[in-house]
């Protein structure tokens, strides 16, 4: 039997109408009822979505200072927001102060040796603080104070 005769549409077209003009009640419900599916599809592949080009936008400057100041009005803007930034790191300070003076009073109370606690929390937060001013001195190409104190050749910096 040869492949061709089985993909012949020939047989099926005349199968169908065959079928279809049978007197049935439900033939052309039917046939709508099965077009559905396929308009369905249709519709929803000849649907295309075209985006238009983007609003270019607007910029906005923003200025809060006034650009015609004077250098001296530059100075001693830099200096009342360092006096700020002062106050702001010393009242830090004080808040953490306070917070190992009651550490200090839990621990004594439980029977915790603080001073020992102490002193290795110091040695650990200078040891932090030493880690961090080296690597800001290797990171922007300076000496590390141990290096100039000693007199050693300044380290090669790491930014390429």
């Amino acid at each position: 039997m040869s492949s061709l005769s089985r993909l012949n549409p020939k047989t099926g077209i005349v199968d169908f109408w065959t079928e279809f003009r049978k007197p049935n009640p439900f033939r052309v419900p039917m046939l709508l009822a099965s077009t559905v599916p396929l308009m369905v599809i249709f519709y929803w592949l000849s649907g295309e979505t075209h985006y238009s080009a983007p609003e270019r936008p607007t910029i906005t400057y923003i200025t809060t200072f006034d650009p015609e100041r004077t250098d001296e009005e530059i100075i001693a803007s830099n200096e009342a927001n360092q006096e700020i930034k002062d106050l702001r790191k010393a009242a830090q300070d004080d808040v953490a102060e306070r917070k190992r003076e009651i550490y200090k009073a839990l621990g004594k109370g439980i029977g915790m040796d603080v001073d020992k606690i102490a002193a290795e929390a110091d040695a650990r937060r200078a040891a932090e603080e030493a880690a961090a001013a080296e690597q800001r001195a290797q990171r922007y190409g300076r000496a590390s104070a141990d290096s100039s104190e000693t007199g050693e050749p300044p380290a090669e910096s790491t930014r390429p």
